[in-house]
């Protein structure tokens, strides 16, 4: 059961642009909770607008799927979300590593994703940008 939904997680997510809203029912549970860096979503139906909403907002949006650590009703996935947005980072496409925590029965009921919001959002303005990757280098000196 458990590398069902994880196959249907993978297939659902590896390209965003594809994705059927109407089929996220097949996935996730009404009583869903989704976490993220910037959102908490509870509900199918919130979700189903959330994606609506990233997926009117971007030109692509693919994950590829790098690692995984999979029991009975919980994985982590490891993943690359390789994304290009016209008002981020000139339109240019930007990898940014996550990873996601779901929990599940037959469909996924907790789903939670971190990835470095400075690394997606804010090196991608201009200004901010050259400030946070100036920041980072001497941090790292």
């Amino acid at each position: 059961m458990s590398s069902n939904i994880i196959e249907l997680f993978k297939t659902s997510y590896s390209d965003m642009m594809q994705l059927n809203l109407g089929h996220l029912d097949k996935l996730y549970a009404d009583d869903l909770v989704f976490k993220d860096p910037v959102h908490q979503i509870r509900g199918l139906a919130a979700m189903q607008d959330y994606m609506a909403d990233i997926t009117s907002n971007v030109q692509e949006c693919r994950f590829e799927f790098l690692d995984q650590l999979v029991s009975d009703r919980a994985a982590y996935i490891k993943w690359d979300m390789h994304f290009r947005h016209a008002k981020l980072g000139g339109g240019r496409l930007i990898t940014v590593r996550g990873i996601s925590q779901i929990h599940f029965d037959q469909r996924i009921h907790y789903h939670e994703d971190a990835y470095d919001m400075g690394q997606m959002l804010y090196e991608q303005v201009p200004m901010i940008g050259g400030v946070n990757r100036w920041l980072k280098a001497r941090l790292a000196a």
